[in-house]
């Protein structure tokens, strides 16, 4: 190795450990070489998708579709011979696993292309300047692009025959090249085992690299209004809402200690966004998430039609109900119940209904549709329901027309006479006006004292036939 060439080689190293950072450039130790990793820039909105009619993927089972921010970085390996830069380019490989080997091949040719025009000078730089900056446009690569697998099987590359200044033109049409096993270089590396392996490592990289952007940005918290990093704020997934995590930590805890568990939505104002329950795990206390998660899956299970509790106070396990059947068996206690009235199972007898829920019954009974009515006979019995109306139509012309006793408590009627009252049940004389009680041993003088409130009122209300 000439001295020229050896400070040459120094200097460019040298160069580039100061140009990039320790995840972008990393020089070898045994040899004269390194690895940089190339993070390409992408256009808003950029979609990578997978057709799977070819069923190159059955895990999918449909074809997938998905906007990301970032690709994984395409991988150059090299090493600088000793007469590099004066005679010979350095030897590299290109890896990615998202460009196809065709695709690799084409940037290798035109890496090998570049040391040509440059032969004698230093190219590593704008070997990677180029692969930052011009490889989508150089692929001819839009979104949505297509993710597909290359062949596997490396062969010799075509170099005897082509000439210096010719490049292989698999812009646009190199996803289609694929399968011209004799394009692919033995320099180009797809580093994937499957195409389902492809998708999610591109979706894994994708979020890490994400998280990393967002935790290394400003954010003002709208609840205390302090400017904190994203790696001490949360956001919303679907409104991408953001709010410091100590904040949103004292409003969590609060809500689930009122049992509010499914009311964990974004402090915004009418904003309807939830946080995941693995948000949820991140921030609050070990003992606040066990009771956010039981009571999660507790309101869950309330809200599905097929799951019944075991009535015992003691169990209250939930309970798989059949679809058409009224018995539900609790699998912990074995205990048969009536799924309806949650009482000992009763076949096809109708339901017990106490006096409480007789009340109710009648109200639920008549306020209900043709359907649901036709549901409560078939639960109670419909001479139930029937009872249950008659004693509610009676009990409102006893309110209208009657009053009770104020001793017994019997409902009497007054068709007639005055208003000196006396109860048939436990003969108690009382005022049919006010409802006082009188004196058995003159109860007119109730109406005959001029400081009674009924004074001269005995025969009031009383309709008196014409004498004439």
């Amino acid at each position: 190795m000439s001295a020229e060439d050896r400070e040459a080689q120094e200097d460019e190293l040298l160069v580039l450990e100061s140009i990039y950072d320790a995840d972008e450039f990393r020089k070898a130790e045994s040899v004269q070489g390194g690895e940089t990793r190339i993070y390409l820039d992408l256009p808003q909105n950029f979609k990578v998708f997978v057709s799977n009619s070819s069923n190159e993927c059955p895990a999918l089972g449909r074809d997938f579709e998905h906007t990301i921010c970032y690709l994984p970085p395409l991988v150059l390996n090299f090493e600088l011979p000793p007469d590099y830069p004066s005679s010979s380019p350095p030897s590299f490989t290109l890896t990615s696993k998202w460009l196809s080997p065709a695709q690799l091949s084409a940037l290798c040719q035109h890496l090998d292309n570049l040391w040509e025009e440059h032969r004698g000078s230093v190219v590593l730089f704008s070997w990677l300047q180029f692969l930052k900056t011009e490889t989508l446009e150089y692929l001819n690569i839009v979104s949505p692009f297509e993710l597909k697998m290359g062949s596997q099987n490396k062969v010799q590359r075509r170099v005897a025959e082509a000439s210096s200044n010719t490049e292989l033109d698999l812009g646009g049409a190199a996803g289609s090249d694929v399968e011209q096993e004799e394009a692919v270089d033995e320099r180009a590396v797809q580093d994937v085992e499957s195409l389902s392996s492809l998708i999610q490592n591109i979706l894994d990289f994708d979020q890490a690299q994400q998280t990393k952007c967002f935790n290394s940005k400003l954010f003002l918290c709208n609840i205390c209004f302090c400017e904190k990093l994203g790696s001490k704020c949360m956001c919303f997934l679907d409104c991408k809402h953001v709010y410091c995590r100590a904040c949103l930590k004292d409003y969590f805890e609060i809500q689930i200690r009122d049992g509010q568990v499914q009311s964990l939505n974004c402090p915004e104002p009418k904003c309807p966004s939830v946080a995941t329950p693995g948000q949820v795990k991140e921030l609050v206390e070990a003992e606040s998430f066990a009771r956010y998660d039981r009571l999660l899956l507790q309101s869950t299970l309330d809200m599905m039609p097929d799951v019944v509790y075991c009535p015992r106070p003691c169990c209250q396990l939930p309970v798989m109900q059949e679809p058409g059947c009224t018995m539900g068996i609790c699998p912990s206690c074995s205990f048969a119940f009536c799924t309806l009235c949650r009482l000992t199972y009763h076949a096809m007898a109708p339901c017990k209904v106490d006096a409480d829920k007789l009340k109710e019954l009648r109200k639920e009974y008549l306020q209900a549709d043709e359907a649901n009515k036709r549901l409560l006979e078939q639960r109670y019995g419909k001479r139930v329901i029937q009872k249950a109306l008659e004693e509610m139509r009676s009990k409102t012309w006893l309110d209208n027309n009657s009053k009770s006793c104020p001793s017994c408590g019997t409902p009497i009627q007054k068709s007639d006479g005055c208003n000196k009252m006396l109860c048939p049940g436990c003969k108690h004389y009382f005022c049919w006006i006010c409802m006082g009680s009188l004196s058995r041993a003159n109860p007119y003088k109730h109406f005959t004292d001029p400081s009674s409130p009924c004074f001269s009122r005995l025969f009031q209300g009383m309709v008196f036939e014409d004498d004439n």
